[in-house]
């Protein structure tokens, strides 16, 4: 394993030798967007992440070989940062940030990688700077500051963090006067990033995001900061983690407009071996039930008709509360399916700890609520799921019964490991079976990876390399067959659809079976008239090309 300032040094070599290639081949794999999902589920250190290429950019993970010693190579051009920033701001003209008072000279560009958490953390920061006076541009190679918004929960993320600011960098002195550095590699790499990467003019931490604006203004009145290390370790703005809430509402939207993440709480107090957030999220806490729903009606008035519920375990929800409030996660979704203006609400990252009778109740009886859940199981080996510290096989499995019987019709997202410390041939093929008697319509798959300060890194038996890329293959493998199954039992059926992009007369939408930029598509032919992108469709499938869908429509609402 390399040091941080290796990598960095491989990493401003633009014209290294190619990657080596993976010794594994999966079936190839939807463009399910799976940095969304997993990017809490699997983690590792920054120094491994900084030995490998990222493996997905938006779009479908593919499996990564381990290369001969740390090979930064910058082969993804600063067009696709561009790409990656557009693509985000495209549909997001309409924002809920405030018209700025006084317009400032100077323009920022926000590079946004990660996860959903990740993602409304930018359009806090974003909104924040428009509201200051400042232009905000979708190109980099435009803007005065560029503020490179990083991922840190998996190595593939770190590695696609560091290419991204080292891209940035690339900038100054040409088009750009600085760079920024936040999200969750500032918090927790600052003093490193600041030392290898001296063109970064400030390292910025969850606690200091209110400070963005200033740090544009320095950065805008001196021009390129000074890059000596000791000016650079001034400018670690990095503190707890442990951020008191602020009103997230306020913030220019990089989402389609007619889907919006709603975070309705921050950090973890589990202790799962394998993950470090807790180190660097910080303790689990619930905003108040007050400012979530208020939240959820001002995104619902600017044009959002799906709310997909976020936090590190969403269905932790009001936990902390004590016998003060005993209001849980069954009245937040009540109160928020009273807006009219809300047609879906969707649940990501749920906990299995926490599905009580009443949420269970709530989930089947409300019908804006997405009879679709992502409960991320990371195995179900009961020796395995033990040295995770994660909860029993038993739980699990009874979990899984109950919710596929009080929820008909109920579509299940989960992540798995594949070859975790100790994890056995038996161990694998239980995981297997458990995938073919549940059933799971949409999932993940990822080889676990050592994350430096974790438990985890230090059991004994790791599995090696081959044996992990294989198990992983398998397992993905037959979780996309089951996809697929799943697809083509929805023929003559009537779905729901809501429309995320119209193309000549066909649309292209989602059923709520399938979360925005994770799952599958429906596509629509036929289509006489265009339809406004957030409009619900009603529709026969016809077809399924592979894990997708083909309709055609029958009524708009």
């Amino acid at each position: 394993m390399g040091t941080l300032a290796q990598a960095v040094d491989r990493c401003k070599i633009l014209s290294a030798a190619a990657h080596s290639k993976s010794e594994v081949h999966c079936k190839p794999q939807a463009e399910t967007g799976a940095r969304s999902l997993i990017c809490r589920h699997q983690v590792e250190s920054l120094h491994d992440a900084l030995g490998r290429r990222s493996g997905f950019f938006g779009g479908s993970l593919q499996p990564i070989g381990r290369r001969n010693g740390l090979q930064l190579q910058l082969q993804r051009s600063l067009k696709t940062v561009r790409a990656a920033l557009a693509e985000a701001t495209e549909a997001a003209a309409p924002t809920l940030a405030e018209t700025p008072v006084v317009k400032k000279t100077g323009s920022v560009a926000l590079v946004a990688l990660g996860c959903p958490k990740n993602t409304v953390d930018a359009e806090v920061m974003l909104g924040d700077l428009q509201r200051q006076g400042y232009q905000i541009t979708d190109d980099p190679d435009t803007a005065d500051v560029v503020i490179v918004n990083t991922c840190a929960f998996i190595e593939d993320a770190k590695r696609e963090s560091i290419d991204a600011i080292t891209e940035a960098g690339e900038l100054k002195g040409k088009s750009a006067k600085g760079v920024l550095v936040t999200g969750c590699l500032a918090q927790r790499y600052s003093k490193e990033l600041a030392s290898e990467l001296p063109f970064v003019d400030a390292v910025v931490g969850f606690e200091s995001y209110s400070q963005l604006g200033a740090q544009v203004e320095r950065i805008l009145a001196t021009g390129t900061a000074s890059t000596s290390t000791s000016s650079l370790e001034q400018n670690v703005l990095v503190g707890t983690p442990h951020v008191p809430f602020r009103v997230e509402s306020e913030r220019r939207r990089i989402t389609a407009q007619h889907t919006a993440y709603l975070r309705v709480a921050e950090g973890c107090d589990h202790t799962c071996t394998f993950c470090s957030i807790p180190g660097f999220r910080g303790k689990f806490r619930s905003k108040r039930f007050e400012a979530v729903v208020a939240e959820a009606n001002l995104l619902a008035a600017s044009g959002a008709r799906e709310i997909c519920l976020i936090a590190e375990d969403t269905n932790q929800w009001g936990s902390d509360f004590g016998e003060s409030d005993p209001r849980r996660l069954q009245d937040l979704l009540h109160a928020i399916a009273e807006n009219p203006r809300v047609k879906w609400i969707r649940l990501l990252y749920c906990y299995p700890s926490y599905f009580t009778e009443e949420l269970i109740t709530a989930i089947a009886s409300i019908d804006k609520v997405c009879k679709y859940i992502d409960i991320p199981l990371q195995h179900i080996s009961a020796a395995v799921l033990q040295r995770m510290q994660r909860p029993s096989k038993t739980h699990a499995e009874g979990l899984l019964r109950k919710l596929k019987e009080r929820i008909p019709g109920l579509v299940l997202r989960t992540t798995f490991i594949s070859g975790f410390p100790g994890e056995t041939e038996g161990d694998h093929e239980e995981l297997m079976g458990a995938v073919k008697e549940f059933g799971f319509e949409r999932g993940g798959v990822f080889a676990y990876s050592r994350e430096d300060g974790t438990p985890a890194a230090d059991l004994e038996k790791q599995v090696g390399r081959r044996t992990k890329d294989r198990r992983q293959c398998e397992l993905q493998d037959m979780m996309r067959d089951r996809q697929m199954d799943w697809a083509g039992q929805q023929i003559g059926r009537t779905l729901d659809v809501m429309i995320d992009v119209m193309d000549g007369h066909v649309a292209v939408g989602r059923s709520q079976y399938d979360a925005p930029e994770i799952d599958n598509r429906v596509r629509i032919e036929g289509c006489l008239i265009p339809f406004t992108p957030g409009s619900v469709l009603q529709c026969r499938v016809v077809g399924a090309e592979d894990w997708d869908l083909i309709a055609e429509p029958i009524e708009v609402s």
